[in-house]
């Protein structure tokens, strides 16, 4: 079982550095002045995410010139964005380029919310979105036998979407990882999809993902990508695996 978890833990490895390479190679972290273009050819890249258990929501704000893997761009007085009446400062790193970050109490921040973008030219783009954490009402035992999976979410619409993932310590097996449609906040794991899942260890994620387009952009429009997770551990017993 040891050498089955470090081989797993080497492939996680290998697959996030893969993953970040790749986001790296298709996102621009080029930085340019927003000043410099067209305030009407900027393309706005909000994105929102958190965790249970991290007890904070990050919010990060990107303007791109060139479209969703464009260069990132630095805003010059008097353009300016502002989350919910408050100014975000600049920021920048190696990896996305320049960006606007704040971080907020997952309690103050559940409800509705307000960015405002102030171009060069002192024109604003409103855009509003609701933030509702997902919570996880079933309590999960330390142990699951081999049978369907029921998992009651709180947070959801009547039909609602979650990504559910879910794998073991084996290299070989496939694990789960898909989009569910999710009605009236039940996500079901049948006992037949657990056959590409081992017995042992198991790590469950449950993700709500919202991905929108920008409602009121420039030209180029943008998007608005809210993601947040609850994440359990279980063994999973029974059956000839």
């Amino acid at each position: 079982m040891n050498r089955s978890r470090t081989i797993n833990s080497t492939f996680v490895f290998f697959s996030l550095f893969s993953l970040c390479f790749f986001f790296g190679s298709c996102t621009s972290n080029e930085i340019g002045n927003g000043k410099d273009v067209n305030p009407n050819a900027i393309y706005f890249d909000y994105r929102i995410w958190g965790n249970e258990g991290d007890d904070a929501i990050t919010v990060m704000l990107q303007f791109r010139f060139g479209g969703a893997n464009g260069t990132t761009l630095v805003l010059e007085e008097p353009s300016k964005v502002e989350l919910d009446g408050k100014q975000i400062m600049t920021d920048s790193s190696k990896m996305t380029g320049a960006f606007y970050e704040m971080v907020k109490p997952i309690k103050e921040f559940t409800g509705k919310h307000t960015i405002v973008f102030t171009d060069i030219n002192q024109k604003q783009y409103k855009e509003e979105f609701n933030f509702q954490p997902i919570v996880l009402r079933t309590t999960i035992p330390k142990e699951i036998k081999r049978n369907d999976l029921v998992f009651e979410l709180d947070g959801l619409d009547p039909i609602d979407y979650v990504r559910v993932i879910l794998n073991d310590t084996s290299f070989a097996s496939e694990g789960i990882n898909r989009l569910d449609t999710v009605r009236n906040g039940l996500v079901i794991i049948s006992k037949q999809d657990l056959e590409t899942v081992v017995n042992g260890p198991v790590h469950l994620e449950l993700y709500k993902e919202v991905e929108r387009p920008i409602k009121n952009g420039t030209d180029e429009g943008g998007k608005l990508e809210i993601t947040y997770g609850v994440k359990r551990e279980f063994e999973l017993k029974g059956g000839p695996l």
